[in-house]
């Protein structure tokens, strides 16, 4: 019997076919990757290059994760923008309060029995605006209801040299004492009291302090009905005359579409139908104005017929109730005397536009 040699189970031939085999194969698996990455995304790749990948002999590099999910910040809840309270609010207002030696006590009395604001439009006492008389003429009648006073000065407060005595008594509810002007949001409505003694804080032209920050506060307040209050009437029937000086008060109030202005200085109660700055009558962007110089000082008479003017009292003490809406406004008049309501009514607010910047 012939004996043949027995055959190896592999050649170097044979294993080198093997090797041409893996490796195409290799080649076919990282061609189907590169067509799955740009087909179906960098994760799904991965994640199937994982799978088909490296066995246990292949080296892995060090390293995090390629399918690490990167960490999250998580987006914050926005807060609520706060709503103002769409109730009626009610405030009060009159000024020329007290009269040295004595005075006010009837219409104060008028105000007892409400919480509501009270905005002292000026001439809180008179004659010289001194701590004396704060302290003998005003505290009396209205001490109890400083709490809820919002005041502004008149030029009998300031007559003392620089109203000490008013800043003294009011404290924080009167401002900065280098100012006398602030401003605060009654439901809403944006509610801004204003200096009118003008020399005493820089005047009140077009680059004054007081107008560069009345611009500013208008701009933050653009969506509420606006009411302003200070002492010395832009417009007036009285004897007290008209203030031009408040002129550019009115013409900033006026391009930011306030609706309702008070003063005192004249000792009667004066309603005006709408105006512009210049006087004439503008019922569809116009300010109504009140003067309402009655707390407690003596009555004076008229010395002419205003433009505009709807209805002038001279003969009652008293306090000017308004009732403010969103949107709209109501008034009445009453007498201290008598409790009777001389004058009411309503009105619409406008829409507000923002005023533009002073270039500094």
């Amino acid at each position: 019997m012939t004996r043949h040699p027995a055959h190896p189970s592999s050649t170097p031939d044979s294993n080198s076919g093997v090797g041409s085999r893996v490796r195409a194969h290799s080649l076919v698996v990282s061609l189907l990757i590169a067509i799955v990455i740009l087909t179906l995304g960098d994760e799904l790749a991965l994640r199937l290059a994982l799978a088909d990948g490296p066995t246990a002999s292949d080296p892995v590099p060090a390293g995090p994760s390629l399918l690490a999910s990167p960490s999250v910040e998580p987006t914050p809840t926005p807060l609520p923008t706060p709503v103002p309270d769409s109730r009626p609010q009610v405030l009060y207002a009159a000024g020329d309060l007290a009269d040295c030696p004595g005075s006010g006590p009837a219409v104060a009395g008028l105000l007892r029995d409400s919480q509501s604001p009270i905005l002292a439009v000026g001439d809180i006492v008179h004659p010289h605006g001194t701590a004396r008389e704060y302290t003998r003429c005003f505290d009396p009648a209205w001490g109890d209801l400083k709490a809820r006073t919002r005041p502004v000065p008149g030029n009998h407060d300031y007559s003392s040299g620089d109203a000490s005595a008013y800043f003294a008594y009011f404290g924080s509810l009167a401002g900065n004492p280098s100012q006398g002007y602030y401003s605060f949001d009654l439901g809403w409505w944006h509610i801004i009291a204003i200096n009118s003694v003008c020399p005493a804080i820089g005047g009140c032209r077009e680059r004054s302090p007081q107008i560069l920050w009345l611009r500013a506060d208008l701009a933050a307040h653009p969506s509420h009905c606006t009411l302003a209050y200070w002492h010395h009437p832009r417009f007036s029937s009285g004897n007290g005359a008209a203030e031009p000086r408040t002129d550019s008060l009115w013409q900033v109030l006026y391009a930011a579409g306030t609706d309702v202005i008070l003063n005192g200085h004249d000792h009667d109660y004066e309603r005006f139908a709408p105006m512009d700055p210049t006087g004439r009558a503008d019922p569809e962007r116009g300010i109504r104005q009140f003067v309402v110089g009655t707390g407690g000082a003596n009555l004076t008479a008229r010395e002419r017929v205003a433009a505009n003017s709807e209805i002038w009292s001279g003969d009652h003490h008293g306090v000017l109730e308004l009732t403010l809406r969103p949107g709209e406004y109501g008034w009445r008049f009453v007498s201290a005397g008598t409790g009777e309501v001389i004058d009411e009514g309503t009105g619409s607010c406008h829409l507000s536009p923002v005023p533009k910047p002073i270039d500094r």
